[in-house]
């Protein structure tokens, strides 16, 4: 009983302080907008606390734990099985995360003959770091590919979906991809940022343009129908039509450019529920078994989009 009350508690705790930040940010963006604007940015690329927390008080189900060197950071690495006499699947956790999220299916991939390999991205979990992008989120996932060998698929969650993405349009090795609610688009991205915080859409665009400037390429490099096309593997998106983070319709702009893939739309499980969900493990061990597994979506000139 006394847990409904403390849950409550938690919520009118967080919306009173978003109350606050939004109110912070519309102050600011008018009174001092080059401070504003900085902070935003941090924040942007700053994980929230609870990844870590959440990390470290999760269970690890027996994995055999490393750490990896990007660059001077310890990125650590979970492995269940043998990942270099047996084929693998590789993980990549979303925004926030981190790489124990995904033990709900190990037990189904050891049971038909997988290794499992998963990570935590700089700044999550129990790597190094105090701030992310999805560049470095790509570039990490491809790290973590190399030092493992091909894998059998990645399995990427929302800002993972989009990491596997882009890795593998520059050279991943996996033979099949499970995207599941991934961002195709980071500016719409930074912009439903700039919505939630509060920040005017003005310095949202300087926000985006300041990123660029930091790793030197432009934010439409990392959006789906730039990379889709470029990946001549099979794959499978998995997307809530009611997902409220990540809209379906960016996981049906990956389905439509990503020539060999198919759609998987479900109903009723948001934006994280989906990742447990035993429905979508089983539909992904269908589809790493050869079945075909969702609806192939169309595009021409004149169907923007339609399933065949």
């Amino acid at each position: 009983m006394p847990a409904f009350p403390a849950r409550i508690s938690t919520i009118v705790r967080l919306y009173a302080r978003y109350q606050w930040l939004r109110l912070g940010f519309r102050l600011g963006g008018l009174l001092r907008p080059q401070a504003t604007l900085r902070r935003a940015g941090d924040l942007f690329c700053t994980p929230l606390p609870s990844s870590r927390t959440r990390a470290l008080a999760a269970s690890t189900g027996e994995a055999v734990e490393a750490d990896l060197d990007l660059d001077g950071l310890h990125i650590h690495t979970y492995v269940w099985g043998d990942a270099q006499g047996q084929p693998y699947v590789l993980f990549a956790h979303g925004w926030s995360s981190h790489g124990t999220r995904f033990l709900p299916w190990v037990e189904h991939l050891r049971g038909n003959g997988y290794a499992v390999v998963a990570f935590d991205q700089p700044a999550h979990g129990r790597s190094d770091g105090r701030r992310s992008t999805l560049p470095e989120f790509a570039r990490t996932l491809a790290v973590v590919g190399r030092h493992y060998g091909p894998a059998a698929a990645v399995v990427g969650h929302s800002l993972g979906g989009a990491a596997a993405a882009v890795a593998m349009a520059r050279g991943l090795a996996a033979e099949r991809a499970v995207l599941i609610a991934p961002a195709a688009d980071p500016v719409d991205a930074a912009m439903r940022f700039a919505r939630l915080v509060g920040l005017p859409m003005r310095l949202c665009r300087r926000m985006v343009a300041m990123f660029e400037s930091m790793v030197d390429t432009s934010f439409d490099e990392f959006q789906a129908q730039h990379n889709a096309p470029r990946i001549g593997r099979p794959a499978l998106i998995v997307h809530d039509l009611a997902d409220r983070e990540v809209p379906w319709e960016e996981g049906e702009r990956y389905a439509r450019f990503w020539h060999g893939s198919r759609l998987l739309s479900t109903q009723g499980l948001g934006h994280n529920r989906i990742v447990d969900d035993p429905g979508v493990i089983d539909a992904t061990l269908r589809f790493l078994g050869g079945s075909p597994v969702g609806e192939r979506v169309v595009s021409t000139p004149d169907l923007p989009y339609g399933i065949a």
